[in-house]
């Protein structure tokens, strides 16, 4: 038989050191040895608790990866493996190296396991109160506080560079999940759903290929930037009624798309208005060779047809909007978004006060009194 382990774990010191060091075993009954890198007893013990926990929850090896890289070393390998294209759009990619500036000088020096949730709350109260600084040839001049949407993009820049972290098995988990941001962001993640009569009124006062950009979307769900942008015209099958996207946000995203009527008439007009060279949005101005950015010609439209500003990429979100009106499955509508996820879908479908009216006048207020059936008639 084998002999009873009296002790999980032990805290001793060595001969000429005054560093406590820990001793235990793994799950598979090796011996381990370490330093507590610390003095104090009571933190050693912390220390061979909090290791013993690990080994219980069969997350040692992660907690021990995570506590030999710093955040900062693990933002410049995210920058440089997982948010550059082709894995990210280019301006995604901005974004996150906006975001990483500030979070490497804040926790950069961390170790991944050292970030917890309190630290990261710390941080976003911290960046609240912060002032914007411009830097011009005069000095650094600071103006009105940081907007809550600007701490809050580099909340989710942060949360996804953790989200990979916990995927690599550097973390056992994301402290982001335990978060709760600080303030309320007004605005964010509510899509705004175009009307009929609001899209034909901005399609009046845009230029032709903006024209065709959003009768496209708004039937087809195709994003913008990433997938419609830079469509080649060998994409485009308008006699099978179909587009191929070869590149897309997500693995999913790369799939044939299927045309209404309306939007082969876009494509077929973008077509005649693009000129001889491969892309069906060209512009001599990028190095790219198609357009990459709409944000000043959408600004100036929506100010033509007098419509509050929006963003483009809202009309992804009708697109979704009116499939579900038109009774169209959730699945269905996840399927022809392209999205991995079904819960995705409820960011981008918002369902208009006036349709759930139009559901309350269904409602039967005699049903399952009549022996013959369901009564129809109407309650006044």
């Amino acid at each position: 038989m084998s002999r009873s382990r009296v002790h999980d774990g032990v805290v001793f010191r060595r001969k000429e050191s005054k560093v406590w060091w820990i001793r235990y075993r793994d799950r598979n009954g090796n011996r381990r040895r370490e330093s507590s890198q610390t003095e104090d007893w009571n933190e050693a013990q912390k220390r061979l608790r909090e290791r013993l926990q690990a080994r219980d929850n069969n997350i040692l090896d992660v907690v021990k990866k995570g506590e030999s890289l710093s955040f900062g070393q693990w933002a410049d390998f995210f920058l440089e493996n997982y948010s550059k294209p082709p894995m990210r759009a280019q301006k995604t990619h901005e974004v996150n190296q906006r975001a990483a500036k500030h979070l490497k000088s804040a926790i950069g020096a961390n170790t991944l396991v050292d970030i917890t949730a309190d630290r990261v709350e710390l941080y976003l109260r911290d960046r609240l109160r912060q002032r914007v600084r411009i830097r011009s040839s005069f000095g650094v001049r600071e103006k009105q506080t940081l907007q809550p949407a600007t701490v809050h993009q580099e909340f989710r820049v942060l949360r996804r560079m953790l989200n990979v972290a916990v995927r690599k098995k550097l973390l056992p988990a994301n402290p982001c999940a335990g978060v709760e941001f600080p303030v309320r962001v007004k605005g964010l993640f509510r899509p705004h759903y175009v009307s009929w009569s609001e899209q034909k009124r901005i399609e009046q006062h845009a230029q032709p290929h903006l024209r065709n950009i959003v009768r496209i979307i708004t039937e087809t769900g195709l994003r913008v930037y990433k997938e419609l942008m830079p469509m080649k015209k060998c994409d485009v099958d308008l006699a099978n009624a179909v587009v191929w996207i070869p590149d897309s946000k997500t693995p999913n995203g790369i799939a044939e798309v299927p045309l209404t009527p309306l939007a082969v008439d876009a494509f077929t007009d973008q077509l005649a208005i693009a000129g001889p060279g491969p892309f069906l949005f060209p512009s001599e101005k990028n190095k790219s060779g198609h357009q990459v950015a709409l944000k000043t010609v959408w600004a100036k439209t929506l100010k033509r047809a007098r419509v509050p500003y929006f963003r483009i990429y809202d009309l992804r979100s009708t697109y979704a909007t009116r499939l579900s009106a038109g009774g169209v499955a959730d699945e269905w509508v996840t399927q022809l978004l392209r999205q991995g996820d079904a819960k995705v879908f409820k960011k981008y479908s918002q369902m208009k006060l006036q349709m759930k009216r139009e559901a309350l006048q269904k409602i039967n207020r005699k049903a399952n009194e009549s022996r013959t059936g369901f009564d129809t008639e109407k309650v006044n």
